[in-house]
């Protein structure tokens, strides 16, 4: 996006970004990314004790423990806006941020962008889940966008505006570097596990297909940069260019159904096992899948790949 901005002439004056103590920011962020970068505690989702999938009371006690850093947070983010001189904020889901604009009211105007604002869309179907957990969701997301004055949805497939809801669809946001990249059908399996838990999932299918070469990313705590379990299967911590790399040159790609590497995929005419390790992943994926770009899974059972 920044770099979107600068080509047609828009200075990005400042870049703020939510940080908790189990995500790190990637590393193609940090390189490329020209403005200052300032950093504030934002609340985060926290992995049932197996570290597969979300837990939600988990999470929803943690963040109201947090909940005087946060406010912290929200003085924060008010203060920047005014003192950068922005004339725009853009916000990327960013759940402090819309409680600031409720809160505080900044003059200056926000634009709200995510795939996730789909999921407020009157054409949008979602999968046949828990209508609670669906109402949640939703929930959520009308708090992330509070005070903007539109709503850019990304999205895997064209559709028509929502003008009541004032959302406007538009394609994915692709870094430069998928842009360039050329896609070609190797031997392996890549994979990337938003929590670790899923390494024992993918050991016992391994376990049954020794000869299936298989190359997983996580972000699992303690271990080496590569974790080679043997001669067809290795886990290896979250690196950008190399996550690319084999994208690129995979047979099939298998991820805990984020939004962007699912794009990626699609873009490098890679098949999809899809994953979901919690319920915005658990809407990507059948969105996907009903887009026609790859299969949902509640485990990787990767010889669907």
């Amino acid at each position: 996006m920044e770099e979107l901005l600068r080509r047609n002439g828009h200075e990005v004056v400042e870049v703020l970004v939510g940080k908790s103590n189990s995500r790190r920011l990637p590393g193609f962020f940090n390189r490329s990314i020209q403005a200052p970068v300032k950093r504030f505690l934002s609340p985060n989702f926290l992995p049932t004790p197996a570290n597969k999938r979300v837990s939600i009371s988990r999470s929803v006690a943690y963040n109201v423990l947090k909940m005087p850093t946060y406010l912290k947070s929200i003085c924060y983010i008010r203060r920047r806006i005014e003192e950068s001189g922005a004339d725009l904020v853009i916000n990327f889901y960013e759940l402090l941020t819309g409680l600031t604009y409720f809160l505080f009211r900044p003059s200056v105007p926000q634009m709200s962008i995510g795939h996730q604002y789909l999921f407020l869309h009157s054409d949008f179907e979602f999968p046949d889940k828990s209508r609670y957990s669906m109402g949640l969701l939703r929930f959520f997301t009308r708090l992330t966008c509070l005070g903007a004055q539109e709503k850019l949805a990304l999205s895997f497939r064209e559709m028509e505006d929502d003008e009541d809801a004032h959302i406007r669809v538009v394609p994915p946001l692709l870094r430069k570097d998928v842009l360039s990249c050329e896609g070609t059908k190797g031997d392996y399996l890549h994979g990337y596990m938003v929590n670790a838990g899923f390494g024992e999932n993918v050991m016992d299918w391994h376990g049954k297909h020794p000869e299936v070469p298989l190359h997983f990313f996580w972000d699992k705590q303690g271990e080496e940069e590569v974790c080679r379990i043997d001669d067809t299967l290795s886990f290896h911590q979250i690196d950008d260019v190399k996550f690319l790399r084999y994208m690129a040159g995979c047979k099939a790609y298998a991820t805990t159904a984020g939004f962007e590497s699912v794009c990626e995929a699609m873009y490098l005419g890679k098949p999809l096992l899809m994953v979901h390790a919690h319920i915005e992943q658990d809407c990507n994926a059948y969105d996907a899948a009903r887009t026609g770009v790859g299969i949902v899974a509640d485990e990787f059972d990767l010889e669907r790949c």
